[in-house]
């Protein structure tokens, strides 16, 4: 292999350059990389997310949970979910617990029907109070008639179907641990 390279004289050079310009290559304004900033969306489309969201919320009555058939979970098994546009660190940081919750709802000693309705309750008035992160105690405890977790396997379900929830994980020991999970909520008015 030669290490002489072939150097290109200026009659190439302007015969490059001039083919650039013909298919429309122009020269960068910047020569730094794209640092990912978000892309500032139409504000008429924001102002139409943001005012179908509006008449979910107030025409939500009971029943914005279905109480269909869910998957079973294990008592043991920890529950996390995100929205797929929910930032890596925020994730993290609510999986090790270090978000702080600011409401709390134990659903021990409920009927099914009782935890959906009280569940629905609670993130209504903490996205009225405009809450971030709150705790959802679930408990381990199996269903009398059934094989699984009953509370624990309907709260992972219905979580993933509430509009304002961002993320969900399982709590860290001291908070409850698989029997409880900490909820990150949407602030009312975000888009």
């Amino acid at each position: 292999m030669s290490r002489d390279r072939h150097r290109p004289d200026d009659d190439e050079i302007s015969a490059f350059r001039q083919a650039l310009r013909e298919a429309g290559v122009r020269r960068l304004r910047t020569n730094r990389a794209d640092p990912g900033r978000e892309r500032r969306e139409d504000p008429a489309a924001v102002a139409e997310r943001r005012a179908a969201a509006q008449t979910a919320n107030e025409t939500s009555g009971s029943g914005r949970t279905s109480d269909g058939r869910v998957e079973a979970v294990r008592p043991s098994e920890s529950l996390e979910f995100a929205l797929p546009d929910l930032p890596w660190r925020t994730r993290q940081r609510l999986k090790r617990g270090q978000l702080t919750w600011e409401a709390g709802l134990d659903l021990h000693g409920h009927t099914l029907e009782e935890a959906r309705i009280e569940l629905e309750a609670f993130l209504r008035e903490a996205s009225a109070e405009r809450r971030r992160c709150v705790l959802v105690v679930h408990g381990k405890a199996w269903g009398a008639a059934s094989d699984y977790p009953v509370i624990k396997s309907h709260v992972n379900a219905w979580l993933r179907e509430w509009p304002a929830v961002l993320a969900f994980s399982s709590a860290i020991e001291a908070d409850g641990g698989t029997g409880a999970v900490y909820v990150l909520l949407r602030r009312r008015g975000e888009a």
